[in-house]
């Protein structure tokens, strides 16, 4: 082989030697992308991000590893969900993980393609979001944890606490109509039986709630009950500190409110659920059909008291009711 040749020769592996890495990664399957949909803010829900991240990591998925997520916040305005809805499914991405009912139905009406995850707080297929629990039929599934459809429970936890309440302030999302509606339908019949009178109070904003609390001074109930709106979840702080200052004992839908400084609550264990939404994400990933997935139904519920604000409002917690709690906070 000639001089001239040889070099040719050697050229022509080099060149092929650097396009084999190339071809090879082009063969490689893309990322899968999983679109995050959440009514609240970044940073407000951290703690149930890692539940659904650890879930989809029971399954062999890790975020930045093999699978991405790609996050999009309603910043608390929920009339911006249909449109981060249309721009994921717009994005193809994967799947779609909905937080909160009006998140999902935002989901459902961008995508008949896209498998989406849902985690709503009553009953899926009376939102229209699945024809049945057990056999979805569409490309929805995921869990139902139940808090809205506790509501009487935990309002009569919240009377054991304060015997002799005759006034129960409620505290809804009027923006969450869905949740919203089935809070005070549940909490109108649990106090018409128990002959307690509500009042409604409405707030939206972090300046509503203010104004919500203040409205205490002239029309003081004895009781509130905060119901289990994603939003709250994102001001639990907020409402602890004002629940706290004004000395109302208030009642909550889940654990991280007690954690805050909460009197009570009485729900799901929301971290249990995200993972769980995880887990149906990697398993959708590798294969399994949401229709063919049943909608996990929540049977774990925890009670929990935060002694040292009870002793603050100056309340005496009987002992069979602490006897009961999943979680004395001391």
């Amino acid at each position: 082989m000639s001089g001239t040749s040889r070099r040719e020769f050697v050229t022509l592996l080099g060149g092929a030697a650097a396009a084999w890495p190339l071809a090879a990664r082009a063969q490689q399957p893309a990322m899968p992308v999983i679109g995050v949909l959440d009514a609240r803010s970044p940073g407000t829900t951290e703690s149930l991000l890692r539940a659904f991240r650890q879930g989809l990591r029971d399954t062999g998925y890790i975020d930045g590893e093999n699978v991405a997520l790609e996050y999009r916040w309603a910043e608390d305005s929920v009339d911006r969900l249909p449109a981060l809805a249309a721009e994921l499914a717009r994005r193809r991405v994967n799947l779609i993980a909905a937080i909160g009912p009006t998140t999902a139905l935002a989901a459902k009406a961008a995508t008949t393609i896209i498998p989406i995850v849902f985690t709503v707080n009553e009953d899926p297929v009376g939102l229209g979001l699945v024809v049945s629990i057990a056999r979805p039929g569409g490309n929805l599934t995921g869990i139902n944890v139940f808090n809205a459809e506790v509501t009487p429970k935990r309002l009569d936890l919240l009377r054991e606490l304060v015997p002799g309440a005759a006034h129960v302030g409620v505290l809804v999302n009027p923006v969450n109509a869905t949740v919203t509606e089935t809070t005070l339908r549940d909490v109108a019949a649990a106090a018409h039986a128990t002959g307690v009178q509500v009042k409604v109070l409405n707030a939206s904003t972090s300046q509503e709630i203010e104004a919500a609390f203040t409205s205490f001074m002239h029309e003081r109930p004895d009781i509130l009950f905060v119901g289990p709106d994603p939003y709250f979840y994102g001001r639990r702080v907020q409402l602890a500190v004002l629940a706290a200052s004004h000395r109302i004992p208030a009642a909550y839908s889940q654990r991280d409110f007690a954690e805050a400084g909460g009197l009570m609550s009485y729900g799901t264990n929301i971290a249990d659920a995200f993972r769980e939404i995880g887990r149906y994400a990697g398993r959708i990933l590798k294969g399994a059909k949401p229709a063919e997935l049943p909608v996990v139904q929540s049977s774990k519920f925890e009670f929990v008291i935060n002694l040292p604000t009870a002793r603050a409002l100056g309340l005496e917690v009987p002992p069979m009711l602490l006897a009961r709690a999943d979680e004395v906070i001391e």
